[in-house]
């Protein structure tokens, strides 16, 4: 444990909590496949967990995180220099790439199959690129979630180059246009890679959304999707 990353703990704690007696802190680094931070009260001791992907990270980025993790423990306003510092930092393209590299060496990535009982990802991809990229696109690896998951409908890693559709959608009475949806959102984040602007990560560009409205179905694909 790092006596001075300790100190700064308990200095953003002073700073938050004037008159409250100081706990005693165990802050400690962990190979988390992201950038996780954790801080839990057990027994008088506020033990916190910082990926050790923020070991490099200068101090004034780790007395923001423990001003951030403090003010969310104990409810406080958390002050708009230390998010956006924090924000700026974890944005940045060399610590996004030096993540996304940790994430495909540590993390695993839990394949299904593409096949499934009434759908066959492979086959609607190819569909999808044929018709609206000219079949440029790289196929990534395609998979239908394990469970019938209603909140994450779909989602495309970057680090592990994969499409993950939920599983709930492959039932004889999905209409086709919404898995070809999805899909195509999907797709859209291989043609137009998140970016970061003034800080901030932009997923959903213009341009990717101007993109997303050229589907002929899209009206009715997302009608069926608030449907669930």
């Amino acid at each position: 444990m790092n006596p001075e990353l300790v100190r700064w703990f308990e200095e953003e704690y002073r700073v938050l909590r004037p008159r409250a007696p100081m706990p005693a802190f165990e802050v400690r680094f962990y190979r988390f496949t992201s950038l996780n931070t954790t801080i839990r009260l057990r027994e008088g001791v506020l033990k916190v967990r910082l990926s050790d992907i923020l070991e490099s990270a200068p101090e004034s980025v780790l007395r923001a995180i423990a001003h951030i993790l403090i003010a969310k423990l104990y409810r406080k306003p958390i002050e708009t220099a230390h998010a956006t510092r924090y924000r700026r930092y974890t944005s940045s393209e060399v610590v996004v790439r030096h993540t996304e590299r940790i994430r495909q060496s540590r993390g695993r990535k839990r394949i299904s199959t593409a096949k499934g009982d009434h759908y066959d990802l492979d086959e609607v991809f190819e569909s999808i690129n044929i018709r609206f990229f000219h079949g440029l696109l790289g196929r990534p690896m395609l998979t239908w979630s394990e469970h019938r998951a209603r909140r994450l409908l779909g989602h495309y890693d970057a680090a592990h180059n994969t499409i993950m559709i939920s599983k709930v959608f492959d039932r004889r009475n999905t209409p086709r246009y919404a898995i070809e949806y999805l899909m195509y959102h999907e797709m859209l984040h291989l043609k137009h890679p998140v970016k970061t602007r003034n800080g901030r990560r932009c997923v959903h560009s213009r341009e990717f959304q101007a993109d997303e409205n050229l589907f002929p179905e899209l009206d009715q694909a997302k009608a069926f999707l608030r449907t669930l």
